[in-house]
């Protein structure tokens, strides 16, 4: 593909994408919050304030995530080498810990509060909300099927 300075517009190809229409239009939909001149508060004689320690962002949680997914190794192995789980419900609790973690993760990345604002809480409320949602049907999966999700498996494996 040919970049706009080849083509003889005098812009760079990045240029040309940042002002796209349909990228214009759509910052008009998703309100954002104006950021300083390559995201520097202050000037360079201003001392570094960091922000307050917290044991849950860093490694306790880090080290969290990756237990939790150790964790799940052996749960879901358990149903091909015994035929059935009895620690199914661990299992389909830590995948939901699990995915809930790696979602929150996404909008915490892609969707910073420092510049969206109001959508970065609404989308954190929405993946809790979504999380309740599905940690209820995981409880009436496991009360209502014979052998839990892993029998709900089986069972669409074999449909």
């Amino acid at each position: 593909m040919l970049s706009a300075s080849r083509v003889g517009l005098g812009v760079s190809r990045h240029t040309f994408i940042r002002q796209s229409p349909v990228l214009v239009a759509s910052r008009g939909f998703f309100k954002t919050i104006p950021q300083p001149p390559g995201n520097i508060v202050g000037t360079v004689n201003d001392a570094y304030v960091p922000p307050p320690p917290n044991k849950m962002h860093g490694s306790l949680h880090w080290t969290f995530e990756r237990v939790v997914t150790i964790g799940m190794a052996p749960l879901i192995v358990a149903p091909l080498v015994t035929g059935h789980s009895p620690l199914d419900g661990a299992m389909a609790g830590l995948l939901l810990y699990h995915c809930y973690a790696g979602f929150q993760s996404c909008i915490i990345d892609y969707i910073p509060k420092r510049v969206y604002g109001g959508m970065h809480t609404a989308a954190m409320a929405l993946l809790t909300f979504g999380t309740f949602v599905a940690g209820y049907g995981i409880y009436k999966i496991e009360t209502e099927e014979k052998d839990g999700v892993y029998g709900l498996l089986k069972k669409l494996w074999k449909a």
